[in-house]
């Protein structure tokens, strides 16, 4: 894929294509038609089965205050009334908990009539308690980009537990692109499995800095504490963050995506999963991934809340793809294939 490729009329699918979430070719064409642009040479693993990788640009500014632009004004406008200092990204910066930042993204879109986008963290940015939302010109909502948006993006990135050291280049959050709007295909209830030795791990809170592009390098006993659950039961802490994994394995279909949303309030004070996108072949035989699990990110809110073992934390949303992707989920190896409880690729397997 090339730096600055040129622009052709036609862009992404072939018109008349059914509404849907686009597979990892149609991301391609869309770059390589110029309607998704960067800063810096593509990485070739940044496209993946149905979404893109973003990656973090040169410069971050710490704010006061998370918001939102009105319709009409651009984020870089609003952000002269918040910054209250900048960094620089190209020599790496620590972001620390408790802070909001807003980061430069490297990508830039100039999407196509019928194509929009949403943003999501990246499985990994979840699991260390970060929170980040995606922020574009004169749309007042976070995440979403809408149909034919032309302009940049940015990132607001709030770590919860941990501090984390990030540099230019770092990949925290996803894009997943569609045409049109997508029918809802089925939506599933995930609940959570309290039956194992080890049912999860409790963030630390005075743990070191987590370097998010440094894999398999930091002893998770210095940030995790492990949980024995009794008699299938977990109570909930309020403000303390956990990760635990789902009661039955997960498939994703290999003509579908999914996205885990949050739980209704009306079932639990909590909430799971920031990181809510499922690629195609996720589980599936075609992938080799059977009997997969979702990891759960969960973090109760005002109070206390005792959880029970199957109990319904998080449902899955399926819709489906244009097209099937002709690269599936974990094809080329992936740090959660085949996962069960598993912490983020930055922690040593527990031992």
């Amino acid at each position: 894929m090339s730096d600055t490729p040129p622009k052709r009329q036609a862009l992404g699918d072939p018109p008349g294509h059914a509404p849907g979430i686009l597979p990892c070719q149609s991301i391609e064409d869309l770059v390589a038609q110029g309607a998704i642009q960067s800063q810096s040479p593509w990485d070739t693993d940044q496209v993946q089965p149905a979404s893109l990788d973003l990656r973090l640009g040169a410069r971050a500014w710490r704010v006061r205050a998370s918001f939102l632009p009105r319709h009409g004004r651009k984020v870089a406008e609003r952000m002269t009334d918040v910054a209250m200092h900048e960094l620089d990204l190209t020599q790496g910066a620590v972001l620390e908990k408790g802070c909001v930042y807003i980061a430069e993204i490297q990508e830039r879109l100039a999407l196509p009539r019928g194509v929009s986008a949403r943003g999501n963290p990246k499985s990994s940015t979840g699991r260390v308690d970060v929170f980040v939302r995606l922020l574009t010109d004169g749309q007042p909502a976070f995440d979403n980009v809408v149909e034919g948006y032309e302009g940049p993006m940015y990132l607001e990135i709030a770590p919860q537990t941990f501090s984390v050291l990030v540099r230019a280049g770092t990949r925290l959050s996803q894009l997943r692109l569609k045409r049109g709007a997508p029918p809802l295909l089925s939506v599933k209830s995930v609940g959570v499995d309290l039956t194992q030795a080890v049912a999860g791990f409790r963030g630390r809170r005075h743990a070191g800095v987590v370097d998010l592009d440094h894999e398999d390098g930091h002893d998770p006993r210095d940030y995790w504490e492990p949980l024995e659950p009794r008699r299938g039961e977990l109570l909930l802490d309020p403000g303390e963050f956990y990760i635990l994994a789902s009661k039955d394995a997960i498939e994703i279909p290999v003509l579908e995506a999914a996205e885990m949303t949050p739980i209704d309030p009306s079932v639990g004070e909590f909430r799971v999963h920031y990181a809510g996108f499922f690629d195609p072949g996720f589980g599936t035989p075609e992938t080799d991934s059977v009997g997969a699990r979702g990891v759960l990110e969960v973090r109760s809110h005002e109070t206390p809340f005792l959880l029970e073992d199957g109990q319904t934390v998080a449902r899955l949303v399926f819709e489906p793809l244009t097209a099937r992707p002709t690269r599936l989920y974990g094809e080329d190896g992936s740090h959660y294939q085949r996962q069960g409880l598993k912490l983020s690729k930055h922690f040593k397997t527990w031992r």
